[in-house]
């Protein structure tokens, strides 16, 4: 079967070098196998996404000599398809409308001792709006009030009974722990879908064989292989790479200003360069 990876990054700012490794990364494997490589822009979020942003990151893999194969998805213009995942979703009672507020949340998780938390380090959401009924639920929405859409994901895990597994390169089968994100927000009303509903529906859709990214977002995948029982979607192979750092040890990131490509390629830097320092 021909490989196909994906490029996916959020037109939120300009590319660093970390960046740099994960287009690299997954273009080298689709090319070396003649296969295909896809470039999706997830820009879902209106507040922070912005157009000239995803015109510099084309402009910029170009300058790295990089090609990819058409069309280039823009998730912002297939919203419909998320909701009808969510709907789907909904039917089979495995979501819940949440009004918490953040600030209600961590007053009540700080008031919990020893409280457990995600991967990433914030606290599990203790499960309020999940034991409203579904007349508190209604009168609530009419109401006006702000939602977000929770997975309930005892429920979840009780529709798809089994192991949840999945391939990771260089380490082989892994045995999936969805439970560790606890009642995770597949939507808000800002945000119409999640990075987790839109990553794994895009990844199904547009038959990516081979999802390579950054190892910040390997405990992602846990939850992701659920989503994927639950869909119907199929499983690809898995291969989180390193992640670059500064000087300091630290992940490159956007919100610390990290010196982008197009800084780089102002003081003088070849694409061969970015090349060499990406992958040292």
């Amino acid at each position: 079967m021909s490989i196909v990876t994906r490029f996916a990054p959020s037109p939120t700012g300009l590319l660093h070098l970390g960046h740099a490794l994960s287009a690299l990364t997954a273009w080298r494997r689709a090319r070396q196998a003649c296969g295909r490589f896809l470039l999706r822009f997830e820009d879902i979020d209106p507040g922070r996404c912005r157009p000239e942003f995803a015109a510099a990151i084309a402009q910029d893999l170009e300058w790295l000599g990089l090609d990819w194969d058409d069309p280039v998805r823009l998730q912002s213009q297939h919203l419909p398809e998320y909701r009808a995942a969510l709907d789907a979703l909904a039917r089979r009672g495995l979501l819940y409308p949440c009004f918490c507020t953040r600030a209600e949340i961590l007053a009540e998780v700080a008031a919990s001792a020893g409280a457990p938390h995600a991967p990433d380090g914030t606290p599990l959401y203790p499960g309020t709006c999940r034991l409203l009924s579904a007349a508190q639920r209604q009168a609530r929405i009419a109401a006006g009030e702000r939602f977000a859409l929770r997975l309930d994901m005892a429920r979840a895990l009780a529709a798809v009974p089994g192991s949840l597994c999945i391939e990771e390169e260089g380490e082989g089968v892994i045995v999936c722990n969805p439970a560790q994100f606890g009642d995770v927000v597949l939507a808000r009303k800002d945000t119409p879908a999640s990075y987790h509903l839109c990553v794994t529906h895009d990844d199904a859709l547009q038959g990516v064989t081979l999802v390579t990214r950054g190892e910040d977002l390997k405990s992602a995948t846990h939850l992701h292989r659920l989503l994927q029982a639950l869909m119907g979607w199929p499983v690809p192979h898995y291969a989180h790479h390193r992640l670059v750092t500064d000087a300091a040890g630290r992940r490159l990131a956007k919100r610390d200003k990290a010196a982008t490509l197009r800084d780089l390629r102002a003081a003088g830097w070849s694409p061969e360069a970015v090349w060499e320092l990406a992958e040292r």
